[in-house]
């Protein structure tokens, strides 16, 4: 039950630690996702809450909700303003050559028949920027704390594979598929509001980094 996966919670906002594996939007084969089970995130409410931004299906972590539509403006305001510090972890299949670093690479959809759309790195693209840096090694791979400053599409996985030429683990567009899921997760979110103290919270990481050797990351 996602009211069981509460990080944070008051009277305008709602942080939700969403499962890897769970689309926020619903799915065309209405399958399950966030979207098709906010009626269990009401507390009380009488409005249901909504998904201010999206993390991707396969990526775990912090996911903000407004509880209210001004609250819901003005979190959508800050997240376009970038003004919504963001950390993600993430195994990369290889080791970086430097300990750090920001990743400028801009991002462009493209789409084909034969594989539909992806995102790539193209100097027509939307800015984008990563700040990055090596946190541990574990048998050739690395988990690398990612700070994002924009919020495109795909960033993070794109940033990581093309900026650094090593693709996430598990990333089954960018990189290959694996056993343990994609190793990408929205740990820590900060929304800074007037005259209130920041929306924010931590998500520990998922047992499948345990399985790459990353499990006290």
């Amino acid at each position: 039950m996602l009211s069981d996966r509460v990080l944070f919670i008051d009277g305008e906002a709602l942080i939700l630690d969403k499962p890897a594996g769970l689309p926020v939007d619903r799915p065309r084969d209405r399958s399950p996702s966030v979207e098709t089970m906010l009626d269990e995130l009401t507390f009380g409410f009488r409005r249901t809450p909504l998904p201010v931004h999206r993390l991707d299906r396969d990526t775990s972590g912090c996911l903000l909700l407004s509880r209210n539509p001004k609250a819901h403006k003005r979190f959508q305001q800050s997240f376009e303003a970038g003004e919504v510090a963001k950390r993600y972890l993430a195994v990369l299949d290889g080791v970086p050559d430097e300990a750090g670093g920001t990743i400028e690479l801009p991002l462009k959809k493209i789409s084909t028949a034969e594989t539909g759309w992806r995102m790539v790195g193209h100097p027509r693209g939307k800015h984008a920027v990563t700040h990055w840096r090596v946190l541990r090694e574990h048998q050739g791979r690395a988990l690398i704390e990612f700070r994002p400053e924009t919020g495109r599409t795909h960033q993070i996985r794109v940033h990581a594979a093309e900026g650094l030429n090593l693709p996430i683990v598990g990333d089954p567009v960018y990189g290959q598929a694996a056993a343990t899921g994609m190793l990408l997760h929205a740990a820590w979110l900060s929304v800074v509001r007037p005259n209130k103290p920041p929306a924010e919270a931590e998500s520990p990481l998922p047992d499948r980094f345990a399985l790459a050797g990353f499990g006290d990351g």
